[in-house]
């Protein structure tokens, strides 16, 4: 009955999940900071007062860092938009008149390159935008609209959600440094329900979540180093690639964004396409777009695995099988807690009273 009512009390929370995970996440990172400058610093509010300065200070430089490119990158993108088009269309042409059969893939009447390259042509007849019209069933204008509406509702709908996840990650920056000041008595209040009428529950749910816990931050350890491996394999193939004058801000956005399961992967290879785009065209784009997947499958199958597998003493191969049935049922959730549930069921809850 206890177990029933926490995953009951769970499931009535699972609108802030986002804010308790920030908020566990940070406290986590500060805590563990503040318990390493004990022997230089004794005297406790001092210490956490240096931690949570330098941990915004750090949040701050990144983001201060972070904002310049992404909207210089995002002005250049909007004001070459057509010209990216008209590139990506002769290609197409291209492609067609050297391969043929490669022009029965393409559902539309296929123009000659003078014809492409003359004053005639403009965005709204863009052979790309016809081809990816008839790719996603948007080809009629009816249906054209209603897919636009649905759209629009898309951008609105991810507008709310930037706007909440925001607000969820000011909050847990106030909330986990008030916890982290306050965390001896926090743990003192804790620890005294159990001469309350509450005991029963404190015993039986108590020493789990603070288990649970603990597994919970070796496994965001273990992700620390898969994204700094990643970074570096990044950065090494941006150079490989010429891309050099942006590799920082693409290595950085790399390795913030492997912090994200799934969405970080889209979040982070679409600046790096759209550089390789403008620097040197659809080949340079297809050969970032080559390098990404490469190291994604890198990460997935040997990264993951081995990194996790040490951190968690979980079997590489459990790791995968784990990671695709959690991220097929529970999504993204499932992908961030199911290793350290798994880790915890199979190592503590079911060999331990």
């Amino acid at each position: 009955m206890v177990w029933l009512l926490l995953f009951l009390i769970l499931y009535l929370l699972r609108s802030f999940f986002l804010l308790i995970f920030l908020t566990f996440v940070f406290s986590y990172i500060q805590a563990r900071a503040v318990e390493r400058l004990k022997p230089q610093i004794p005297w406790r509010p001092v210490r956490v007062i240096l931690v949570a300065i330098v941990f915004l200070a750090a949040l701050t430089g990144v983001v201060a860092f972070l904002i310049p490119p992404v909207s210089e990158q995002t002005r250049i993108f909007a004001k070459n938009y057509s010209t990216y088009l008209q590139t990506l269309d002769q290609h197409l042409v291209q492609l067609a008149e050297r391969y043929p059969a490669a022009s029965s893939l393409i559902p539309m009447e296929v123009p000659s390159l003078e014809k492409l390259n003359s004053r005639q042509w403009s965005a709204e007849n863009s052979l790309s935008l016809q081809f990816l019209q008839q790719l996603f069933g948007l080809g009629e204008r009816a249906a054209g609209r209603e897919n636009l509406k649905s759209f629009m509702e898309t951008l609105t709908n991810l507008g709310a959600g930037i706007i909440a996840s925001v607000s969820a990650f000011l909050l847990s920056l106030l909330f986990s440094f008030l916890i982290v000041l306050d965390l001896p008595r926090l743990t003192k209040s804790i620890k005294d329900l159990q001469n309350t009428k509450l005991r029963p529950i404190c015993l039986e749910v108590g020493s789990s979540i603070f288990s649970f816990s603990n597994v919970l931050g070796r496994a965001l350890e273990a992700q620390f180093y898969i994204a700094i491996l990643n970074t570096v394999l990044t950065a090494l193939g941006l150079a490989l690639l010429g891309l050099q004058s942006k590799i920082a801000f693409l290595s950085l956005l790399v390795f913030l964004c492997s912090f994200i399961p799934i969405a970080g992967v889209f979040i982070s290879s679409v600046p790096i396409c759209l550089v390789a785009l403008q620097a040197s065209g659809l080949g340079l784009m297809l050969l970032a777009i080559l390098l990404i997947t490469v190291i994604h499958l890198i990460e997935a199958y040997i990264l993951n695995p081995r990194i996790y597998g040490h951190h968690l003493r979980m079997n590489p191969v459990l790791v995968l099988i784990v990671l695709t049935i959690a991220g097929k049922l529970f999504g993204v959730w499932g992908l961030i807690l199911a290793l350290p549930a798994c880790r915890y069921f199979f190592g503590e809850a079911i060999r331990f009273k």
